[in-house]
């Protein structure tokens, strides 16, 4: 049985997550060079007012969670020219609260 501050905690929990929005995070591979991809949400919340400042905040926590060299080079190695490598999604309020996310370094079949 929950206590009524584990309630509130549980509850304040699912305010955030509802009030989250969740960008999906890729890198796209080309010829010279490998580009990070923010997909942003067609029904974005207000609270984002600066496209770049959120863009660069969903790359800065994605490089918290995942070790960029690392996640570059499995990447430049195994995908192929025009791909775009999937490493999952930032769920964030716009005070830059990360309130989830399900990073992973991609995996390959020949890895």
């Amino acid at each position: 049985m929950r206590t009524r501050d584990e309630s509130a905690n549980a509850a304040s929990e699912t305010d955030s997550q509802s009030e989250a929005d969740t960008f999906g995070v890729g890198i796209h591979v080309t010829e010279t060079e490998l580009r990070f991809v923010v997909n942003v949400p067609s029904d974005i919340g207000s609270g984002w007012t600066d496209p770049d400042a959120f863009q660069r905040l969903v790359e800065r926590t994605t490089w918290e969670h995942l070790d960029q060299q690392s996640t570059l080079q499995t990447i430049a190695t195994n995908a192929p020219e025009g791909e775009t490598v999937f490493l999952g999604t930032v769920s964030l309020l716009p005070d830059e609260t990360v309130v989830s996310h399900s990073l992973r370094v991609p995996a390959f079949e020949n890895s």
